[in-house]
């Protein structure tokens, strides 16, 4: 069992607040295992709790029920993952990682007692029902579905978020002018409310409370058409010159697309909610930067509720393999980029321009860390491009140059169903996707999760058939990297005949070199290889041949 813990380091790794009393405070645990009540023989060890059983459970059908009694202190900010924002209405409360949680017990570790540092949760599911006793005047934002909203919503609030239910532009909830007029809060006993919540085969919930909250909603369109609503709570400011006014709007369409895209999402309500945190996600709710502005909004919201695919659906263990976790996301952000509005934010979808150079830098660099690792020997560093950026990026080049789109897309929807709420390890996804797939890639997963190896594909000679251009040319390429990559060939003629020839990947099989022969017409001017510039290739230079003629 692990409780949330949080150091002192400061940024996203620690508690800015240095000596913050932080993590769960516990006061009493209790068990009742065999139909006896009894307190807990137990033990603490960082952030694991052991409970010592007084007997063995039995094989089957036998059930133990835990009693924890435990305190948590909210800390103005903790490590980016939960904390407190100040705001002129009142404060915004982020509160996630706060009660003590089962650590995940399965076939292939047992008992995964991999220590939680300062990241997130590797969980097992279950369902959530839980309440929240806050002032009145709160408004409260959870994981799943609210159960009572007749006692905590006003009259006119019920009626606005029926009317959001079926409406697919937003509908304000709760205006930001709203914010401070005490008709917009009904009252309650004792000056403050309990909301009931619901949550069900989640592994997680978390939630947001504050008297400053604007609040806005409209329904998504799931494929199966079961009804599922798209939330915000931000502060009155924020509607201003951020984004947080189309925020609705950025999670509608995110989680639309990736339900139809992937898998549908599980979850009846999606809140996504301004605050202190610039960035984390958790089940059905997700926490933003209540300052970001217009494409930075879009892509973290976006990011956020990827996350509800790898790893809230697909349960894989993001504290041992951060890749299967940040870099699958990162890649189903790719395609949800590009076809947000039709490529609104088409400059956070241009990886051919943007991902493969910035591939380059990190993949020359000597003391890069390859994405199959584990935390303790992956350098901070080298998180961002061994989790997110190359996991991301390979699985568009597999997509896009290897497999295609169609297969592709089979394959990993594939992968999604069968390890839907089950855990799945790497060798899981490497053997779904080719057996789904129909091809062994045991070379690409090689070369790009366990080797940092570099691509160099080079142009070396242009002949003709019996020094006749008419009778076609024959053009050698060369692989000079460790890596191996289907090739891409753009030939130009001097007839202004523009050809794409397209090579797969076995023709390195046998070696370094290459020689295909190409139907020419007319005397070649040029031949470029990888002419978007969608391979991390290293060595640009040599991509292309230019016929003597036209160096002259």
């Amino acid at each position: 069992m692990a409780g949330g813990r949080f150091g002192n380091g400061g940024a996203r790794n620690g508690n800015s607040a240095r000596n913050f009393p932080g993590g769960d405070s516990l006061q009493t645990v209790s068990i009742e295992l065999h139909g006896k009540k009894m307190k807990a023989n137990y033990r603490v060890s960082d952030t694991r709790m052991q409970i010592i059983l007084p007997e063995a459970m039995k094989p089957s059908g036998d059930k133990l029920k835990i009693n924890i009694a435990y305190g948590f202190n909210i800390p103005e900010y903790g490590s980016d993952r939960l904390g407190r924002l100040q705001t002129k209405n009142g404060e915004i409360f982020e509160v996630a990682q706060w009660y003590p949680r089962m650590a995940v017990y399965d076939d292939v570790e047992g008992w995964n007692t991999l220590p939680y540092l300062t990241a997130e949760f590797y969980l097992e599911y279950g369902n959530f029902d839980y309440t929240i006793n806050v002032p009145a005047n709160f408004l409260v934002g959870g994981s799943g579905e609210l159960v009572n909203g007749a006692e905590v919503l006003t009259g006119a609030q019920q009626k606005r978020l029926a009317q959001a239910a079926t409406s697919d532009k937003t509908v304000i909830v709760r205006g930001p002018e709203e914010v401070t007029q005490a008709g917009s809060r009904p009252g309650g006993k004792n000056g403050r409310l309990t909301w009931h919540f619901r949550c069900q085969r989640a592994r997680d919930v978390a939630w947001a409370a504050s008297a400053a909250f604007a609040w806005d909603a409209a329904k998504m369109n799931l494929p199966s058409g079961r009804k599922s609503l798209a939330m915000s709570l931000y502060p009155a400011e924020a509607a201003g010159d951020t984004a947080w006014s189309r925020s609705t709007e950025y999670v509608k369409k995110s989680i639309e697309f990736n339900s139809k895209q992937w898998y549908e999402y599980t979850y009846p309500v999606a809140t996504n909610v301004a605050g202190v945190v610039g960035g984390m996600e958790y089940p059905g709710i997700v926490f933003c930067g209540a300052k970001a502005k217009k494409a930075s909004l879009w892509s973290v919201t976006d990011h956020e509720f990827g996350h509800n695919w790898f790893p809230m659906i697909v349960g894989s263990n993001e504290r041992k393999y951060p890749w299967m976790d940040e870099g699958f996301n990162t890649f189903i952000n790719i395609l949800s980029s590009k076809e947000f509005n039709n490529g609104e934010y088409k400059q956070l979808a241009d990886v051919e321009g943007r991902t493969a150079v910035g591939l380059l830098y990190a993949l020359l660099a000597p003391e890069a860390d390859v994405p199959y690792t584990v935390p303790d020997v992956t350098q901070a560093r080298n998180l961002g491009f061994a989790a997110y950026s190359k996991t991301g990026y390979g699985l568009y080049l597999l997509r896009q140059e290897i497999l295609g789109p169609e297969r592709f897309d089979y394959a990993f929807r594939s992968y999604i169903q069968r390890w839907a709420f089950k855990h799945p390890t790497p060798r899981d996804f490497f053997r779904t996707m080719n057996n789904v797939a129909g091809e062994d890639l045991t070379w690409f997963w090689h070369e790009w999760f366990f080797e940092n190896w570099l691509l160099d594909q080079a142009v070396t000679t242009v002949t003709y058939v019996n020094q006749d251009p008419t009778k076609g040319a024959l053009i050698t390429i060369e692989n000079k990297g460790q890596a191996a990559m289907p090739v891409t060939a753009e030939v130009k003629e001097t007839s202004g005949k523009t050809t794409t020839v397209h090579l797969p990947v076995e023709i390195w099989q046998r070696g370094g070199t290459w020689t295909f022969r190409y139907n020419s017409t007319t005397p070649l001017t040029q031949v470029t290889l990888n002419p978007t510039n969608i391979l991390p290739d290293v060595n640009r230079s040599n991509n292309v041949w230019r016929a003597a003629t036209m160096t002259e």
